[in-house]
């Protein structure tokens, strides 16, 4: 009899072992694990230093994520790549500057804005005749495929006012308005600024911001992305209160872009 016990034990006690590996095999599985697209090429919103993701849009994304517990699968391509595939449903959300705009709003969900860009204008510091936005008409404009600055652009000159000229990545598009291929390229201001900082680039800004957007990160309209929305709403403002959105501006700008204009 007690022979018969301790053998039921044993087949017990492993068979709460082997439950225990299942639960928690089924737990790694369960667990939110996030799709979240970056160009890994946007200094300093999101780039690559020793061969790590990071930047601004990267950190405040892995904050939340770790506030929230969730896993983030980083997925890294050209802008207008990273949309594409946040079309098709191959992505949750992308981190990297997604300005909220009326278009972008009929096909997402966005997240309350965690940041807020000027979009600006650069030309190189020998073009002396080009000083404001009206000197830029009838010049060649770069800009990143699938970047809102460009619908910015043909907003402020109209259809024919400049000739746009568009690049698969942003190193393209800056490197041509350095040696004057183009006469102006346009980007968020706070990231050209720290473009021109970091590297000395011999740009000057044109102008006033074309307009100040509201960034946010996108989500599908089903109850996947209604939950992640939620979830990501009240971790930016948890953020925004405690200090923390602020303290990572002003570590990658040097100011803060969190704080919506007053203007």
């Amino acid at each position: 009899m007690q022979k018969g016990l301790i053998a039921l034990s044993v087949v017990m006690a492993a068979s709460l072992l082997s439950a225990c590996d299942n639960n928690s095999a089924q737990g790694d599985s369960d667990a939110t694990t996030i799709r979240v697209g970056a160009t890994g090429l946007s200094f300093p919103g999101a780039f690559k230093k020793d061969g790590k993701l990071t930047g601004f849009d990267v950190e405040v994304t892995e904050a939340i994520a770790k506030d929230l517990n969730y896993k983030i699968e980083w997925v890294t391509s050209d802008f207008s790549g990273l949309m594409g595939q946040l079309e098709g449903g191959k992505l949750d959300t992308v981190a990297n500057v997604v300005a909220i705009t009326p278009a972008r709003q009929q096909k997402y969900n966005f997240s309350t804005p965690y940041s807020y860009y000027g979009s600006q204008i650069v030309t190189n510091k020998g073009n002396a005749n080009i000083n404001s936005l009206d000197d830029l008409r009838g010049k060649t404009i770069a800009g990143v495929l699938g970047s809102n600055h460009l619908a910015n652009l043909k907003k402020a000159f109209g259809d024919n006012g400049v000739t746009i000229r568009t690049y698969e990545s942003r190193d393209g598009a800056m490197n041509d308005a350095i040696n004057n291929r183009v006469q102006g390229y346009v980007n968020s201001g706070p990231i050209l600024l720290a473009e021109i900082n970091q590297k000395g680039l011999p740009l000057k800004f044109v102008g006033e911001p074309l307009v100040v957007e509201s960034v946010g990160f996108p989500f599908h309209k089903d109850e996947k992305g209604d939950k992640l929305r939620a979830a990501f709403d009240k971790e930016v403002d948890a953020m925004r209160k405690d200090g923390r959105l602020k303290a990572i501006s002003e570590k990658y700008f040097g100011e803060d872009i969190t704080a919506q204009p007053s203007h």
